[in-house]
């Protein structure tokens, strides 16, 4: 056998596995391309500033939303701003991904995190809808991701809100809490100052006294004046 035919032997090799690795197994090699076709916030959580909304998967940057600054309104977009896409996905792993408003001064807001899997997109129109109650409503687009198996059988994200009435309830009772320790460190400082300050003012007063009483003795010597018994 010559050598040019072993070399188109391992070269028709080569090709074939990575036909079937690109035809069978998707997402494998090249990942997936992700874009964000809209979102609409419920609310805003900082009363001063608009809201600096972002989406960010785990390790990754942060992709900022500049046009998404206020809540009830829907905002569409063509899949090729300046900061699309806003992630990629391959068929092996998923990502934690989440949306979140960005805080200057204490922990950012985290409107929903969740695992962002290919295989969530729907078929034909690769679409993804990630919908969760009085925080937001965002789809995302991913045509190739459509590809893998068990995309079409996929179904929009719900998020359930027990979990999010849970937190809600530990948050307003942590503030109640904080509440009520200032009201009583509050109320036990006073207290302790208004008890300060009436003795302070005894003593005064019986300084004060004194000082009169022993102005008065002097005054007696001065004249002569004794006490007659």
């Amino acid at each position: 056998m010559s050598i040019r035919h072993l070399l188109n032997s391992r070269i028709s090799f080569h090709f074939l596995v990575w036909w079937i690795l690109f035809g069978c197994f998707p997402g494998i090699i090249s990942p997936f391309v992700v874009t964000l076709d809209s979102v609409e916030i419920f609310r805003t959580h900082d009363w001063i500033s608009k809201p600096a909304v972002y989406f960010a998967c785990k390790g990754e940057k942060k992709t900022l939303l500049p046009d998404v600054t206020k809540p009830g309104f829907i905002y569409s977009f063509r899949g090729q701003e300046s900061w699309q896409p806003v992630t990629e996905l391959n068929g092996k792993k998923c990502k934690r991904c989440g949306f979140y408003d960005n805080y200057v001064i204490k922990i950012d807001y985290v409107y929903e995190e969740w695992e962002f899997c290919a295989s969530d997109f729907k078929a034909p129109l690769g679409k993804y809808i990630l919908f969760k109650k009085n925080q937001l409503n965002a789809t995302f687009h991913c045509q190739e991701c459509t590809t893998l198996p068990g995309a079409s059988n996929a179904t929009p994200q719900n998020i359930n809100d027990d979990d999010d009435d849970d937190g809600k309830a530990i948050r307003v009772f942590i503030i109640i809490l904080i509440t009520l320790l200032v009201l009583t460190v509050t109320i036990i400082a006073l207290v302790v100052a208004h008890k300060h300050w009436q003795k302070k003012k005894r003593q005064q007063e019986q300084a004060r006294f004194l000082k009169l009483f022993e102005e008065g003795d002097d005054i007696e010597d001065e004249l002569g004046l004794g006490t007659v018994i």
